[in-house]
């Protein structure tokens, strides 16, 4: 039987440049040219995130993501469907940061993909 766990382990790591874990981190996104507004990020990698955004937001646009206790973390949208955002960092995140990032945040109902 395949679980929805299943189905997002394997989604979630189609054309990925690393695997993704889910996670629920408060954050803050800003796009160019706008004001920063409060979300919420759904799964991070070294390469990217999901994250909430109620407001489309169009492939290609700039945007900085700010996490607890980080510096402003640039990236670019790539697909907004359904009030939730996926973006590419512009700079892979150091395995340290995301490990402490994912340690930091990973309380109950963490699913961490495997490779």
């Amino acid at each position: 039987m395949v679980t929805n766990e299943d189905r997002y382990s394997s989604a979630a790591q189609e054309d990925r440049c690393a695997p993704r874990t889910r996670i629920t981190i408060p954050a803050q996104l800003r796009i160019s040219g706008g004001r920063p507004f409060q979300t919420v990020v759904h799964d991070l990698s070294l390469g990217g995130f999901s994250a909430a955004a109620i407001n489309r937001l169009h492939p290609g646009q700039r945007c900085w993501l700010t996490l607890p206790g980080l510096e402003a973390l640039q990236s670019q949208v790539v697909w907004w469907d359904n009030s939730i955002v996926g973006c590419a960092f512009d700079d892979l995140l150091s395995p340290i940061v995301h490990d402490n990032i994912l340690a930091r945040f990973s309380g109950g109902g963490v699913f961490r993909t495997t490779a």
